[in-house]
């Protein structure tokens, strides 16, 4: 029987106590009342001078006597019922304790077991990570095919910014990627363009228009979906993208990207698609991370590229800043090359000849 049920016993068996104590109670008061009485009816009749008087007196006494012993009888009746029932109280709460102590154990049982198993997911998608990021290094360390000369223009970065119900700082992260490249060596070598509360229609006017080197999104994520706005002023739940429909739209152009920068929570999983169907980089972030940590990383990367590092080294110093930040490996954002692309010598930006 589980603990629940000998509560509930032992309330009833409490009741029944109670209730019994109360009984006996009431028949002590009836007997000590009617022991009372006959008390008087002698003393009454002690003091009479009429035989009659006296009988009658001397009768209710025996009556009242009579009735104070049945009272008596109920009373010690009930006192040992209420006795019977404190015993029986006692034995249930004894059983109650101990069947606390057994559930309580095997929760804590179960407690452990699923930490431990949590502990063994945590470590094993460690593991699975370092093994795909030097996987990944080791393809780019064997691979030497630069990407195609780039052409003589500015580098044009497509920044997509979306946060319909306004829980992140999209618009402070544009401003610091701006800062960056503003003060960066080659800032005359790079365009933006960029697009806060970013719809659907925005990604795919930014591909065919503005015909970006980059594209970078910064909002909600998961696995499966990146998450737009639509034509709203007020707060409202995004567009959810499929990743599939968000490659599609990236590949939609004569021209594709050379590096897509998924700047959201869990994007890492749509990236290998991106690279093995449409363009030679890809960034992603490897799980769920902090809004001021998104930022930090933006900033450092595009910083970098304008100061006229290859993308491979860019990435390398976002991550480095997030590691100086605090960040575990494991959460770190997540590169990924096409295995005929070399990171490290693919520099977009540099100096005109």
């Amino acid at each position: 029987m589980g603990a629940q049920q000998y509560r509930s016993e032992l309330q009833r068996k409490r009741k029944q106590r109670v209730d019994a104590e109360k009984k006996a109670g009431e028949y002590r008061s009836k007997e000590s009342k009617k022991r009372a009485e006959a008390d008087k009816a002698r003393q009454e009749a002690g003091k009479t001078s009429s035989a009659v008087t006296r009988k009658s007196k001397l009768n209710r006494a025996s009556q009242r006597d009579k009735e104070a012993a049945t009272a008596g009888s109920e009373a010690n009746k009930w006192q040992t019922k209420a006795a019977g029932y404190a015993k029986q109280e006692a034995d249930i709460e004894a059983k109650l304790s101990k069947a606390e102590r057994t559930e309580a154990d095997a929760a804590e049982r179960k407690r452990k077991k699923e930490q431990a198993a949590a502990e063994r997911r945590a470590s094993a998608e460690r593991v699975a990570a370092n093994s795909r990021l030097s996987r990944t290094e080791h393809t780019v360390g064997e691979v030497l095919r630069e990407l195609r000369a780039p052409k003589p223009e500015k580098l044009r970065v497509l920044l997509l910014g979306a946060s319909s119900e306004g829980d992140l700082r999209v618009g402070r992260e544009q401003k610091r990627i701006r800062s960056a490249v503003e003060s960066a060596l080659h800032r005359d070598l790079i365009e933006l363009d960029v697009r806060p509360a970013a719809t659907a229609a925005d990604l795919l006017d930014g591909i065919t228009k503005f015909r970006p080197h980059i594209v970078h999104f910064s909002g909600h994520s998961n696995e499966d979906l990146i998450v737009f706005e639509y034509e709203n002023d007020d707060p409202h739940q995004g567009h959810p993208v499929t990743a599939r429909a968000f490659l599609r739209a990236i590949a939609a152009t004569d021209e594709p990207p050379l590096l897509v920068l998924l700047n959201a929570c869990k994007s890492a999983a749509q990236i290998d698609q991106l690279v093995e169907d449409v363009v030679p980089f890809a960034i992603g972030m490897a799980d769920s991370i902090a809004v001021g940590d998104a930022i930090n990383y933006a900033a450092q990367f595009y910083a970098s590229i304008a100061n006229g590092q290859s993308v491979r080294s860019a990435h390398l110093a976002g991550q480095v800043a997030l590691e100086m930040a605090g960040l575990d490996g494991a959460e770190l954002p997540t590169l990924v090359s096409a295995a005929d692309v070399d990171p490290g010598a693919a520099i977009l930006v540099k100096p005109a000849e």
